[in-house]
């Protein structure tokens, strides 16, 4: 089945390699980024026909800039079907040294983003009577962080509890909310948190003994996303090499 799919903070990084994996799958989708020029870069290399690909500014910290994203995929595309949560700022500040306005920063736009798109973009599917929504929390918000902030681990944590809490209320509108935890990915954030120094002791901890693959988790959203994956909702699916398991 094609579907449409709208995906935040993806103009770059892991953003990026889920758009990549969605057209794979055959879907059309609207590239969301707070920076516009970021947004028409990406969707341009992706995709220079402008076919399957929209680029769309999008603040996810403003419940208007999801509600106009909406109204411009539905005019676009005809439909919404899918929606992957994707956007986040990560933070390394250790805990002592962390300011009252960057805790306020990093938990509003990490919980606000997820709030908001859930709650706009989850009432149009449930309306439709179909769709499914994929939050990116993080290890660190079920382990209490390694390389990153306390506030980002708490945003984290945050993530997975909202989504079960959207999970219980759209699972009777044909709707499933589900979150991906990764680990440590080989992507531009992890190396921005984790200087090339301490990689080393990085992996080490990792039972694997590797970084983990945007592209999988790309692949692991493309199953959520699926007709079939109705009997999936409200879970965490881990993907963290070893690092937390139960």
């Amino acid at each position: 089945m094609s579907q449409i799919a709208l995906v935040t903070g993806a103009a770059q990084g892991l953003g990026l390699a889920i758009v990549e994996r969605l057209l794979a799958a055959d879907h059309r989708v609207a590239l969301t980024d707070v920076s516009e020029a970021r947004a028409r870069s990406a969707a341009q290399a992706l995709d220079p026909s402008g076919e399957r690909v929209l680029p769309l500014v999008l603040d996810v910290t403003r419940k208007a800039d999801f509600e106009t994203a909406l109204a411009t995929v539905l005019a676009r595309f005809g439909a919404l079907h899918v929606v992957v949560n994707n956007a986040a700022m990560t933070r390394t500040t250790p805990l002592m040294q962390i300011s009252p306005d960057e805790f306020d920063q990093v938990m509003s736009l990490n919980t606000r983003s997820i709030f908001l798109g859930c709650q706009v973009l989850g009432a149009h599917l449930a309306a439709q009577g179909y769709g499914r929504i994929v939050n990116l929390a993080s290890l660190a918000g079920q382990n209490g962080g390694t390389a990153t902030g306390a506030h980002y681990a708490a945003s984290k944590g945050a993530i997975v509890t909202l989504t079960k809490i959207f999970a219980k209320e759209l699972a009777g509108r044909g709707v499933t909310v589900n979150a991906i935890a990764p680990g440590p990915i080989d992507s531009p954030a992890v190396q921005a948190a984790v200087p090339a120094e301490r990689l080393p002791g990085l992996l080490a901890n990792i039972p694997v003994g590797r970084l983990g693959e945007a592209g999988f988790l790309g692949d692991l959203i493309v199953q959520l996303a699926r007709p079939e994956a109705y009997f999936t909702t409200g879970a965490t699916w881990d993907v963290n090499g070893g690092l937390f398991m139960r």
